[in-house]
């Protein structure tokens, strides 16, 4: 046998190896027990911000986080603010313009939310659009598939799984998405939190 020929067929098999090895990976199965408590909303890149300063309309406007997670304002530039709720903001704001204002008082609206990667749900894999989510709150496993549009036929949703930061460590829980959407089955459907990856492999058989 030629000698090329036996190579594609040594690495074929170890490929194969490789997908079987990771498809017998089992992970503990997620459910709605030891739920977290989601955080306050965190302001990211693409944001839009009304910012208004009582008594003074003239520095009062809307602007957007830029890429770069900064906004800036009349007497306020190259303020950071992605990463930082709209109240932790607002204080900032008010102490760069204490500088020009007395007791100068702020507050801080998000009219458009996109939020900081760390924060968004994201979605790879077998679904029919792939995406990454700004999260909202009480947001469901169902929500999530809804938005990117369910499942493609090649998928193998119940070997897909949630990768979450728990206690500042990444885990890996096993969900049911064949059974939630193709079958219906509502104890499948499991709260999603900011930060989420859902993981959607594709199927073999």
């Amino acid at each position: 046998m030629n000698i090329s020929i036996k190579a594609w067929i040594v690495s074929l098999s170890v490929i194969f190896y490789l997908l079987a090895l990771g498809g017998c990976t089992t992970y503990p199965l997620l459910s709605t027990q030891g739920e977290q408590v989601p955080h306050d909303y965190l302001i990211g890149p693409g944001d839009t911000l009304n910012i208004i300063v009582w008594r003074n309309p003239e520095i009062s406007m809307s602007v957007p986080v830029r890429p770069d997670g900064k906004i800036t304002t009349p007497l306020v530039e190259d303020l950071p603010a992605s990463g930082k709720t709209s109240t932790e903001l607002a204080r900032n704001i008010e102490e760069t313009l204490s500088k020009y204002l007395q007791q100068p008082v702020v507050t801080v609206v998000i009219t458009d939310f996109v939020g900081p990667f760390s924060e968004q749900i994201r979605v790879i894999g077998e679904a029919a659009q792939p995406q990454a989510l700004p999260y909202r709150e009480n947001m469901s496993l169902m929500d999530v598939m809804i938005a990117v549009g369910g499942l493609t036929d090649f998928a193998a949703g119940n070997r897909a799984r949630i990768i979450r930061n728990v206690g500042g460590e990444q885990q890996q829980f096993r969900v049911r998405l064949e059974d939630l959407i193709r079958d219906g089955d509502i104890s499948a459907n499991v709260p999603v939190y900011q930060g989420d990856v859902l993981v959607i492999p594709e199927s073999f058989f």
